[in-house]
């Protein structure tokens, strides 16, 4: 395992990339590391995620009780905690706001039809949670049933999680949910999406055993394309991401 110095490394520099690329603003996101089986390393509330710095950084337990830092912990905190406890596999979460992937989020629109190999073979696909409270008790409940098989979830009109071995794993997990929304939605727009065969699905689900990625559900063969759906309601779909994503970019 890293050390303790190079953890905090680590999480400043995911937070000054999460931060320039847009994935969040102000004060938005939290990033966490797991150090040991009983002490968790996370940013602090109140703070830009790119202007974190080492010293910032503070400790707590899996029960929530910080045991080091000068900075308050942040206030969804309890929704990492839970994720360790139910993964005791994942050592990092990361939750920041993506504007693209947070749009679908906002549609009720899941990440989880069979369009990207990259996806089908790294993640599977990327489920919606039902909303849940930002900073509440409750903010885990809705994703509890996903976690043990994804390792990012779209959370309904809030963001998105993503978990991993370790920080920057967590991380680029995070951007290829963003990635993969992007694709979808100009796909969306364009009219056509068209899904992949079910034995081209078969081809990548072994290129991800030969990986050694287990786990992880095959993407969702069954669903309509986007470009089935009604047209008005294509269209309402796209104009609703649109806004959102544009609105996320302003601020």
């Amino acid at each position: 395992m890293n050390s303790a110095y190079a953890l905090r490394r680590e999480i400043c520099e995911v937070g000054r990339r999460v931060y320039q690329r847009g994935y969040v603003a102000a004060n938005d996101g939290n990033i966490s590391v797991r150090m040991q089986d009983d002490r968790i390393l996370c940013t602090p509330t109140g703070v830009s995620k790119g202007f974190i710095t080492e010293d910032m950084l503070a400790i707590c337990d899996l029960e929530g009780q910080q045991v080091a830092g000068t900075m308050r912990i942040s206030s969804e905190i309890r929704m990492h905690l839970e994720i360790y406890k139910l993964r005791p596999d994942v050592h990092s979460v990361v939750h920041a706001h993506p504007p693209t992937a947070t749009g679908f989020a906002v549609a009720g629109i899941e990440l989880t039809q069979c369009v990207l190999p990259e996806v089908i073979v790294s993640l599977g696909g990327v489920p919606l949670a039902d909303y849940g409270t930002p900073g509440g008790p409750d903010i885990v409940e809705p994703m509890k049933h996903l976690l043990k098989d994804y390792d990012a979830i779209l959370m309904a009109n809030h963001g998105a999680v993503t978990l991993g071995k370790d920080v920057m794993d967590a991380h680029f997990k995070m951007e290829t949910v963003e990635h993969f929304a992007k694709i979808a939605l100009v796909a969306h727009q364009l009219g056509q999406v068209k899904t992949l065969s079910d034995g081209h699905v078969n081809e990548l689900i072994d290129l991800r055993k030969r990986f050694g990625i287990v786990g992880r559900p095959s993407c969702d063969r069954n669903e309509l394309p986007l470009a089935e759906l009604k047209e008005t309601q294509s269209s309402e779909i796209v104009e609703q991401i649109t806004q959102e994503v544009l609105k996320k970019l302003r601020s």
